[in-house]
């Protein structure tokens, strides 16, 4: 006897449905980072910013393509950031080795179309050497601020931080205590701490450790 069967069609699921279900890295750690604030120093979670990884070798055919397609200059040394290198605005590209950069912007919520970007600039690639990927849930992003922000990173990286050698707009692939990050300067008492998404627990804690002598 043949089986019936019945195919039912997926309803549509609305994409604000999907952009207010997501839960970030650090979600769960939302109120430890609220009862370590103090005067001298917050944390908070800056999360689902766009992040797309490029790989391209500047001052080539490629690399200028990339470049027309973004409006911005790659940067071209360790440190620099270009676009809004405060991380104001909606684009900022992140140096993190001679041909590969991170290219960060707003979260898609608010109306950043994060796949069509990325799309974008792999389409400007064309057939030339070079890659455009969405990385956006590989890192998340932590915001320190504060007077002593700068004091609580020392504590575990070994880069001079001081204004005169780490500015505003500077960021630098790096390790806290053991663990890689990207940091970033934002302002001169706010930073932005770049972990992967599976380090996200242990790089908030030993945040709020550090932060625990200025509460």
């Amino acid at each position: 006897m043949a089986e019936n069967t019945m195919t039912m069609a997926s309803p549509a699921v609305d994409r604000s449905t999907v952009l207010r279900c997501r839960r970030s890295p650090a979600h769960d750690l939302t109120a430890e980072m609220a009862a370590g604030w103090g005067e001298q120093v917050r944390l908070r979670e800056l999360p689902f910013l766009t992040q797309i990884g490029l790989r391209v070798q500047p001052g080539t055919p490629a690399g200028d393509a990339l470049e027309a397609a973004l409006g911005a200059p790659l940067p071209r040394r360790v440190g620099e950031v270009t676009g809004t290198p405060d991380g104001s605005g909606d684009l900022a590209v992140l140096w993190l080795s001679p041909d590969e950069f991170l290219l960060v912007g707003s979260d898609e919520a608010v109306g950043v179309a994060t796949t069509a970007i990325a799309g974008r600039l792999a389409d400007a690639l064309g057939a030339e050497p070079g890659q455009a990927v969405d990385l956006s849930a590989n890192r998340t992003t932590l915001g320190l601020s504060g007077p002593r922000a700068r004091t609580v990173l020392e504590k575990g990286c070994h880069l001079d931080l001081h204004p005169r050698e780490f500015p505003v707009g500077r960021a630098v692939l790096t390790l806290l205590d053991k663990t890689p990050v990207i940091v970033w300067r934002t302002g001169g008492d706010t930073w932005r701490v770049m972990p992967r998404a599976s380090f996200a627990t242990h790089v908030v804690r030993w945040l709020l450790d550090g932060m625990r002598e200025f509460r």
